[in-house]
């Protein structure tokens, strides 16, 4: 079995592994796509927070099950997409219905051995299937089910004006979703090459240059009011920081991006606001539900999402160009 692995930051190494075997409450599953997420990237970096190498990436998969035991839903043959928080299911975050933030979790391909191999065993119990969607739309169920959890946490509502912060692949997700539930979005980044995609690509109707004037901008296109939700999907401290400014009264600020540093700002000016923080981590099965659902009707289209696509072969020889902003990275899809 083909495995490809992180084993420093900065290096790739193919590697030959053992088959998995199949055991209790688990499913034997043969890959198929492996969506590249920031997370992967990061780790490439060495720049992702609560990491460690050598690390097998890759969670945002779609797979074929090869083997499985006795269960009620899943057969030999499904395709399915895998929700990779691993959960313990006893903490106070697991009883109260928030597996995504367990105070044990261990996410797939960050925490322990994620998916860039041939064949793996997953749990039962973290399989999702949905009949009639791709492989391409089942790689796609997780980076959306991120952006709609954030979303979520934000409690977006019709007429709303919702910042995102990030136009990469998990900011066009909340963006996805804030559109869905009838806000009207605004797209901040500091790449205009992004920020064209986003307006020319995605029908984005404001798009703003994180810069010196997008305080102004900001409050002309909002007549005055800010956003009711602004929700950082960049992971930059100083994006992070400066998000603050742009919160309406009575708004919300959603971190959706993660980085490792202290957050800063002026305590005066959020307090007046009576603005609320929230931190948006992961996704529950509830998100891919959702996502699924969407990606089945056609409120959310992949063919403007997906911009690079890779056999596994060549993942080692073209992921570094991925970091790289001329290339034009959206989100990249490997073929196993």
């Amino acid at each position: 079995m083909n495995i490809l692995s992180c084993t420093s930051p900065g290096e790739f190494e193919y590697q030959v592994g053992e088959m998995p075997q199949l055991s209790e409450g688990r499913a034997i599953v043969k890959i198929k796509r492996i969506g590249i997420c920031g997370t992967d990237l990061h780790a490439f970096e060495g720049t992702q927070p609560f990491f460690s190498y050598p690390r097998i990436l890759g969670h945002e998969l779609a797979g074929e099950i090869v083997e499985i035991g006795e269960n009620e839903e899943f057969s030999i043959g499904d395709l399915v997409t895998v929700i990779p928080y691993f959960n313990c299911g006893i903490c106070v975050a697991c009883r109260n219905g928030k597996p995504n933030c367990c105070q044990k979790i261990s996410v797939f391909g960050v925490h322990e051995d994620g998916g860039m191999r041939e064949f793996v065993a997953l749990p039962i119990s973290s399989l999702v299937k949905k009949e009639g969607l791709s492989l391409e739309q089942l790689a796609m169920a997780e980076p959306l089910a991120i952006g709609a959890h954030g979303v979520r946490r934000a409690g977006v509502k019709s007429g709303q004006f919702v910042l995102v912060i990030g136009a990469g692949p998990i900011g066009l997700g909340v963006m996805e979703f804030a559109r869905i539930a009838g806000a009207t979005v605004i797209a901040m980044d500091i790449n205009e090459q992004r920020l064209e995609f986003c307006r020319e690509v995605w029908g984005i109707p404001h798009v703003v240059k994180a810069d010196i004037n997008a305080h102004k901008v900001i409050q002309e296109i909002t007549n005055g009011d800010f956003c009711d939700s602004v929700i950082d999907a960049t992971g930059s401290l100083i994006a992070i920081n400066q998000g603050f400014q742009y919160i309406a009264h009575g708004g919300n600020y959603v971190l959706v991006g993660l980085q490792k540093g202290d957050i800063a700002f002026s305590h005066p000016e959020f307090h007046k606001r009576e603005a609320t923080l929230m931190s948006s981590r992961n996704a529950t099965r509830a998100d891919f539900d959702l996502v699924l659902e969407a990606l089945a009707s056609g409120q959310v289209s992949l063919d403007r999402y997906i911009t690079h696509s890779v056999p596994f072969a060549k993942v080692k020889e073209d992921f570094k160009s991925w970091l790289e902003p001329e290339t034009g990275v959206i989100k990249a899809l490997v073929e196993v």
